[in-house]
């Protein structure tokens, strides 16, 4: 099982970008898969979760800046982040769960993960 993130940069305030996570091993859809992000000094954290039958959780300091989607052809998760403010800096690691129901969004409750793409958000 890999994960590959890619899209990260720098952007100014306001701006947006669109992470892409491909996996490879097994499907993105029969999964419970997450973004994380992990501030320098902090713990990794999930900001959205999608699970097999399609519903979405996301933290509400994303929420409505934020979306999440598959493209089930192409094995390949997203994060679309609109609205970047600076305290979205962050590395983004694209994460999958045992299984497709979702359980919680600590760090523990995920066993595969991606090594990450950096957001920097600047003022």
């Amino acid at each position: 099982v890999q994960l590959r993130e890619s899209g990260g940069g720098s952007v100014q305030a306001g701006g947006s970008l669109r992470l892409s996570c491909v996996a490879s091993g097994y499907t993105v859809s029969d999964r419970c898969m997450g973004w994380l992000r992990q501030s320098p000094g902090q713990g990794r954290e999930g900001v959205v979760l999608i699970g097999h039958d399609g519903s979405i959780s996301y933290t509400d300091d994303v929420q409505d800046r934020f979306t999440i989607a598959q493209d089930k052809a192409k094995n390949t998760l997203y994060l679309l982040m609109n609205s970047l403010k600076p305290e979205d800096t962050a590395m983004y690691f694209c994460a999958a769960q045992p299984s497709g129901s979702c359980y919680g969004r600590d760090i523990v409750s995920f066993g595969a993960v991606g090594q990450g793409t950096q957001v920097t958000v600047s003022s």
